[in-house]
């Protein structure tokens, strides 16, 4: 069974941010290859739509 990673806004903030973003960019890497599936909540869709 894949492991499940609930991920909030500083995550998917963190793929842009220079400091994070080999770490953070790995992480959706593992998502994208079926490794590990990304939980979120409506919130985060909420606050990722009003996101610039």
């Amino acid at each position: 069974m894949r492991p499940r990673i609930y991920i909030d806004t500083s995550v998917v903030g963190g793929y842009f941010d220079e400091e994070f973003s080999d770490a953070t960019q790995g992480l959706f890497k593992r998502f994208e290859n079926n490794e590990i599936i990304f939980v979120v909540s409506d919130l985060l869709d909420l606050e990722l739509i009003a996101a610039p």
